[in-house]
């Protein structure tokens, strides 16, 4: 369910923007999307989880507020990291 640490440290350096950049709303993003794309799995096979359902809502509104900033700040930055991530907006 978890990602493991050698997968998110290939996701910071993959999304970050300078160096040691872990918070960086790109690489938030792109670990939010790691962590709700394992969770959307654990969750097509166990149905009935609802406590991990409500952590994957919450983590979706999160990715979203952090695109909405993005967005908000710096649309050309918003629509490469939709893009990278290929993310439905």
């Amino acid at each position: 369910m978890s990602i493991t640490q050698e997968r998110k440290q290939e996701l910071i350096s993959e999304y970050a923007t300078k160096e040691a950049d872990t918070g960086s709303p790109e690489v938030q993003i792109a670990v939010l999307s790691e962590r709700i794309a394992n969770l959307t799995e654990h969750l097509k096979t166990h149905k009935k989880d609802f406590h991990s359902r409500r952590g994957l809502l919450i983590m979706v509104g999160r990715r979203r507020r952090l695109l909405d900033y993005l967005k908000k700040k710096d649309a050309s930055r918003y629509e490469n990291i939709v893009k990278r991530l290929g993310l439905r907006r």
